[in-house]
């Protein structure tokens, strides 16, 4: 389910989970709220902080980029919640990449446990990947895979992969790929 329609109308999700609570399902609701006041923001930095504040999570921050910012819920899950109007298209699209994607491809991407408007659970993945040819040889592979299966990898490089238990490369940040030439992800990348 994407988070938007035709570019205009935002779909709302039910915010259920078996891993968050309710007080934290609220706290991401309130910020999801505040996302469309981003100019308010001057930095990244900032979005973060005010993030934070309103979030006022238990879990320690692991990460973050330009659209998302990521939790570990200390469980063997991440969790991943939007900065922004891409972030929230980001999280929105994994969820719907993986739930509907080919069977033969998803264990090359990171399992998602769960998902509301504005965040998703991922499985944690090992994300230490050395910047080397062979790891680059295998990413290139990997990039094969996933077009074979009709889902295109828009931003895989090495900083979006991991290694699973079984020492197999896998998309730990698949959110902006497609599977839908129609997709809200090109939208914003043109």
């Amino acid at each position: 389910m994407w988070p938007i329609n035709n570019g205009t109308e935002r779909i709302h999700q039910q915010n259920k989970s078996t891993m968050l609570s309710m007080q934290e399902i609220r706290a991401i609701e309130s910020w999801i709220s505040q996302i469309g006041i981003s100019s308010f923001y001057k930095t990244v930095g900032q979005k973060i902080s005010t993030a934070s504040k309103t979030l006022k999570f238990k879990y320690k921050m692991i990460g973050h980029g330009l659209n998302r910012v990521v939790y570990d819920l200390n469980n063997g899950y991440i969790l991943k919640i939007a900065l922004s109007e891409v972030g929230l298209i980001s999280n929105a699209n994994e969820a719907y990449i993986y739930n509907n994607c080919n069977e033969e491809v998803k264990k090359y991407l990171c399992p998602v446990k769960e998902h509301g408007t504005g965040w998703i659970i991922m499985k944690k993945v090992d994300t230490k990947v050395p910047f080397a040819i062979k790891e680059y040889t295998k990413l290139i592979k990997l990039e094969l895979k996933l077009l074979r299966y009709g889902i295109i990898p828009i931003d895989l490089r090495l900083d979006n992969v991991g290694y699973n238990e079984n020492d197999e490369m896998v998309v730990i940040d698949y959110g902006l790929f497609t599977m839908d030439l129609k997709s809200p992800v090109l939208r914003w990348l043109v």
